[in-house]
């Protein structure tokens, strides 16, 4: 554990080198070292670094391989690609994406009236945007401006009800631009992992064989056959099986070749919605997917040329929409431990009487005297102490303290033991060590930066930002600030968290929760009024890093005023009641209402300790 599987989940993005883990990238700064040196300017709480150089990479790695791909297969067709707005609608995280895609035309998906206007006025020039989700009239509107206003966009048709409303509307104003016009099949194929439900007959979103037929009919009809260029299909984000992506492909280039010999003969392209996974896992030898880059580009292309060449029907372009490839690895939360909650058990809360018990002295002796070759035995003995005072305790033998100072002894002897034989561990010293689980109390919201592993127990890649050339020891639970037991992630035996034994009196600590740049933050939500964490933007060269963009928390008065309540007015009453308080003196009004003020714009995270 001591690597934390790095060579599972972290594509190469980070090391450790010296204890600390630091980017793989140019200069190789320290995550700690990013951390301390925002943290020396008051910044208090979570920290959500972005790395924009590794969405640069993800993009490229898309890219390459496909144009790859299509080479070595002799492709006649040529691949785009459009990111999801609904992955990340942070500006940060869009200025990156069109930024270190425009060499690409990399495009951007949109699935709402406000991700639409986004899109149109963001995207680069010549970059497509494809328009997904229910839409009404006025979203198909903004469609036909977007259009007219060049944007190279497509409509695709969730539903019958959506065609004939674009049949309508390019009847109703003629001088605006038809957009191209794409049809979501709704493929018999099924997907597979937690959201394999967006494929397969029972899916949400798509036309079936029938209304594919009807779709043709109608836009014949109405003259607009020429504007359909695209079939899109779906069957799931963080897809973990190449096979079913494959027989889904099967499927939709079938469609697609049926449809060019019905007379489409605009339609030119094909649209893989979701598809490629990111590595959540963080054990050796267990990915949760079962293919590559490399093998989900080869087989597209080559399954796509292999159905068109059958039928006699030119090679479509290749659209993929895999935002959360590009985006998820490119953030780190990070936050500080607050607490361990064993901390009741350090040798300085030991205090002895002038004349303990008996049993208690022989635990003494046994701690001072506990080694290497001894400690098994001595452990042993420490267990069976412990029993026989617990239960002199409920006699009432010994007192309260007694029990203090046997539990802390113990618990001691019992930590010095794992220490002493953690290059032996027998199953005894395991059944310990998880007896001997530490909670770690970060001050960080679970609901607000990490709700997927709140609501669908996905895994994060956790670990510590320092003191990686120590052997951890402790299994950790992780407990957040809020005051719900359900922000917790729970120590689990099959997949065990090990951190470190710090004294925080001493030093602080630090816990790094990876690749949380896909959904996050846009599903995070404001549970106790904690709201997303300080946002950083973190470029790097061969000198060292420097901070882009730095946003802090929202502070208490903005977090109040964010859902519905007047700032103004309830400063104004807090003053109003200070002044009238007949339990603050006079001469402390002033300084109190400075003090409260201090904390009204401070963020809503926790400061008096870390």
């Amino acid at each position: 554990m001591k690597n934390y599987a790095l060579e599972v989940w972290s594509n190469n993005n980070f090391i450790i080198d010296q204890g600390l883990l630091k980017l793989n990238y140019k200069s190789m700064p320290s995550l700690l070292e990013i951390t301390q040196n925002i943290r020396e300017k008051g910044v208090r709480g979570p920290l959500l670094l972005r790395f924009p150089h590794l969405i640069k990479k993800q993009i490229d790695t898309l890219y390459k391989n496909f144009h790859k791909a299509i080479e070595i297969n002799d492709y006649r067709g040529g691949f785009s690609a459009v990111f999801p707005l609904k992955v990340n609608q942070y500006p940060q995280v869009v200025e990156a994406v069109t930024k270190e895609g425009k060499r690409y035309d990399y495009g951007l998906e949109a699935g709402s009236k406000a991700e639409l206007i986004l899109a149109m006025s963001e995207i680069n020039e010549n970059a497509p945007l494809t328009v997904n989700g229910f839409k009404d009239e006025e979203m198909i509107t903004l469609g036909f401006i977007a259009a007219s206003m060049g944007k190279k966009i497509t409509l695709t048709v969730e539903g019958l009800g959506e065609l004939e409303t674009i049949i309508e509307v390019a009847k109703n104003k003629p001088n605006f631009k038809v957009p191209s016009i794409g049809i979501r099949v709704r493929l018999h194929s099924t997907g597979s992992g937690t959201w394999a439900k967006s494929g397969g007959m029972d899916a949400k979103f798509g036309l079936t064989s029938t209304e594919i037929l009807e779709a043709i009919s109608l836009l014949k009809n109405a003259g607009l056959l020429e504007n359909l260029t695209m079939i899109h299909f779906h069957i799931g984000s963080q897809m973990s099986d190449i096979a079913p992506i494959k027989r889904a492909l099967r499927e939709a280039g079938n469609i697609y070749a049926e449809l060019k010999m019905l007379g489409a003969t605009s339609l030119s392209n094909i649209n893989i919605g979701g598809g490629l996974a990111v590595e959540y896992e963080q054990h050796s030898g267990k990915k949760s997917y079962n293919y590559s880059i490399e093998e989900f580009s080869s087989s597209v292309v080559f399954l796509l040329a292999d159905i068109m060449n059958a039928k006699g029907v030119e090679h479509p372009n290749i659209y993929t929409e895999s935002g959360r490839f590009i985006a998820a690895s490119h953030a780190v939360l990070i936050a500080p431990v607050l607490e361990l909650f064993s901390q009741d058990y350090q040798e300085r809360h030991l205090k002895f009487k002038q004349k303990n018990p008996p049993l208690i002295e022989e635990l003494r002796a046994l701690y001072e005297d506990l080694n290497q070759k001894n400690c098994i035995e001595y452990l042993h003995d420490a267990l069976d102490h412990i029993e026989s005072l617990l239960t002199l305790f409920d006699l009432g033998y010994i007192d309260l303290q007694d029990r203090s100072n046997a539990e802390i002894l113990v618990h001691n002897i019992i930590k010095k033991s794992l220490y002493l034989k953690r290059s032996f561990t027998t199953n005894e010293l395991f059944e310990l060590q998880v007896r001997l689980q530490e909670r770690y109390l970060i001050n960080a919201s679970i609901f607000q930066s990490l709700p997927d592993y709140w609501g669908l127990e996905q895994n994060f890649p956790v670990m510590p930002l320092h003191h990686l050339e120590l052997e951890p020891l402790h299994p950790a639970s992780i407990w957040d600030i809020t005051c719900d037991s359900d922000g917790e992630i729970g120590f689990k035996e099959e997949k065990p968290l090990y951190l470190h034994d710090i004294d925080l009196d001493e030093e602080e600590y630090f816990l790094g929760f990876f690749n949380v740049g896909a959904y996050q933050e846009t599903l995070g939500m404001a549970h106790n009024l904690f709201t997303h964490p300080s946002e950083y933007t973190v470029k790097i060269d061969e000198e060292g890093f420097e901070i882009t963009f730095d946003k802090e928390s929202k502070n208490i008065l903005e977090i109040l005023e964010s859902i519905g309540y007047e700032k103004t007015k309830i400063l104004n009453k807090l003053k109003e009641e200070i002044e009238k308080s007949a339990f603050i003196a006079k001469k402390e009004k002033k300084d109190t209402l400075s003090l409260l003020e201090i904390y009204l714009n401070q963020n809503g995270y926790l400061r008096t300790t870390n």
